[in-house]
């Protein structure tokens, strides 16, 4: 017997808690506490002088992301949708990835802030990351339009985009580690939500997809642990006055990629039943 409207949407439900609890965390170790703050800013110094040749390729496609983002998913989002006939999944999509952009926006420069601890230059909040955002809000309406065959594909290809251009805006330092975080975790949020307003329609499917992208697994696992033991690394090495920036780089890059796949697979998993 198929489940009912409010039990199908439970499971978004807690994935929307879960992401935001998760939001409110990275803010207040990241930008509220004096530690969270050296150890982002090693890394964002890192990047700096680790940055080497990637900085070409950051400013460019930092230049054409949000273009990128708007036309290349509006285009693909659009002809899947000519093709399988789902407007009512391709307009609560776009509703969920133009209020994931404007909770960015409202957050970071309305109800965000940062608190002066010495160890920047007293920049104001620059979280959560408005090119994340829009590189990951892009992915998520073609992932949400995609059919069930083909959203771990999506999934997949949505998740590198958004990693590579939050990724980018450390290279080019437009932005900390956890702005990245953060704004990932802004368009997991609103895509949990819009997931719960999809079974509430009953937009499901009677083959729910079975693919579990083991790969991103592995590769979320291996950079999960490798952040955990950076950061390590960075917090201990900061109290005894020495400096590992390469080390902070290379772990706050390795967070952002365990985290991108980490909501790609969660999502994959999610979305698995939906139509």
């Amino acid at each position: 017997m198929r489940a009912g409207p409010a039990m199908r949407a439970l499971p978004f439900l807690w994935g929307a808690l879960g992401t935001a609890i998760a939001f409110v965390v990275v803010y207040l170790v990241f930008v509220r506490s004096y530690m969270g703050q050296l150890i982002d800013e090693k890394a964002f110094a890192g990047a700096d002088v680790w940055k080497g040749d990637l900085i070409d390729f950051a400013h460019a496609f930092l230049n054409a992301l949000p273009a990128l983002s708007v036309i290349l998913g509006a285009v693909v989002a659009i002809v899947v949708v000519l093709v399988r006939r789902n407007w009512r999944v391709f307009f609560v999509a776009v509703v969920a990835a133009a209020l994931a952009n404007a909770s960015t926006q409202v957050l970071k420069y309305a109800i965000l802030s940062r608190p002066e601890k010495g160890i920047d230059a007293g920049l104001s909040n620059s979280l959560p990351s408005g090119h994340t955002t829009v590189a990951a809000s892009a992915a998520l309406v073609v992932f949400l339009v995609a059919g069930p065959r083909f959203r771990p594909l999506a999934a997949v290809v949505g998740s590198t985009f958004s990693i590579a251009a939050g990724a980018s805006t450390l290279v080019e330092q437009w932005h900390r580690p956890s702005d990245v975080i953060a704004g990932l975790l802004v368009v997991a949020f609103w895509g949990c939500l819009a997931g719960a307003v999809l079974s509430w329609m009953h937009a499901v499917t009677n083959t729910p997809v079975r693919t579990k992208l083991w790969p991103l697994v592995w590769i979320l696992s291996v950079c999960g642990v490798g952040a955990v033991v950076a950061l390590l690394v960075t917090y201990f090495s900061a109290q005894s006055g020495a400096s590992h920036l390469f080390v902070a780089y290379a772990g706050g890059v390795a967070a952002i990629v365990a985290v991108g796949y980490l909501v790609a697979v969660i999502g994959n998993r999610l979305f698995r039943a939906l139509a």
